[in-house]
C-alpha cells in the first residue's frame, strides 16, 4: 500500500475499534440495568396492603380539618415494611428498614376558612329574626333585609334555619364549615347526564 491509502485504512480501522468500544459499553450498561433488578421493582405507592403502613394527617384542633389540607386533599407519610424494596419518586431503589417514609398517600379533607356550623345554627336559631346568621356567614344584604322585615315575619328565619341545619346554605366564600371531625356533615348527591343508572336484572 502507499502513503494515502494506508492513511484512509488506518483511519477506517481507528472508526471501527471506536465503533466497537462503544458498542461494549452500551452493551455493559444494558447488562448492568438487568442485573440490578430495577425493572421488577415496583414504585412504593403501588405497594400491596400490608406491605405499608400510613400515618392519620394530623388534625388542626381549631378547624378539625388536617394542616396540610390544600384543593380538598391532605398528604400523609407512609411508611414501607422492614426489608420491602421499591422506588421512591426519584426513581431511585431503595431497601427500607421500616422507618423511612416511602410516599405520601393523599387523604380527603375540607378546606375551611373560619366559619364555625354550631355558630351558624345557634345564630340562626337565636337571632335569626335580625339576620345574624346571614351576617355571620358573609350575606351583609339578606342579613339586613332580615333584620329590616323582622325575619321576614318569622317565615325567612324558619326557612333559614332549616337551611343552615341541613347545610344547604354555607359561608358566601364558597369554604366548608368547621364541624367535629367525626361530626354530622352532610355530602349533597346530584344527578347528571353522566350519572350511570344500574338497570335491575329481569326477573
Amino acid at each position: 500500500m502507499d502513503g494515502p491509502d494506508r492513511s484512509a485504512f488506518s483511519k477506517m480501522a481507528l472508526s471501527r475499534q471506536k465503533s466497537a468500544a462503544i458498542s461494549g459499553v452500551l452493551w455493559w450498561l444494558f447488562a448492568l440495568h438487568f442485573v440490578t433488578g430495577d425493572e421488577g421493582v415496583v414504585k412504593c405507592d403501588e405497594l400491596h396492603l400490608g406491605q405499608f403502613r400510613c400515618e392519620d394527617p394530623e388534625i388542626n384542633p381549631t378547624t378539625q380539618e388536617p394542616f396540610s389540607c390544600s384543593n380538598y386533599t391532605a398528604d400523609a407519610p407512609c411508611f414501607p415494611a422492614p426489608n420491602i424494596t421499591c422506588k421512591v419518586y426519584g426513581g431511585n431503589v431503595t431497601t427500607f428498614s421500616g422507618k423511612e417514609i416511602g410516599f405520601y398517600r393523599p387523604f380527603p379533607c375540607h378546606n375551611v376558612n373560619g366559619y364555625s356550623y354550631k355558630v351558624a345554627v345557634a345564630l340562626s336559631l337565636f337571632l335569626g329574626w335580625l339576620g345574624a346568621d346571614r351576617f355571620y356567614l358573609g350575606y351583609p344584604a339578606l342579613g339586613m333585609l332580615k333584620f329590616c322585615t323582622v325575619g321576614f315575619c318569622g317565615i325567612g328565619s324558619l326557612l333559614d334555619f332549616i337551611l343552615i341545619s341541613m347545610q344547604i346554605v354555607g359561608p358566601s366564600d364558597g369554604s366548608s364549615y368547621i364541624i367535629d371531625y367525626y361530626g354530622a356533615r352532610l355530602l349533597r348527591l346530584s344527578i347528571n347526564n353522566e350519572t350511570y343508572r344500574k338497570m335491575p336484572p329481569n326477573p
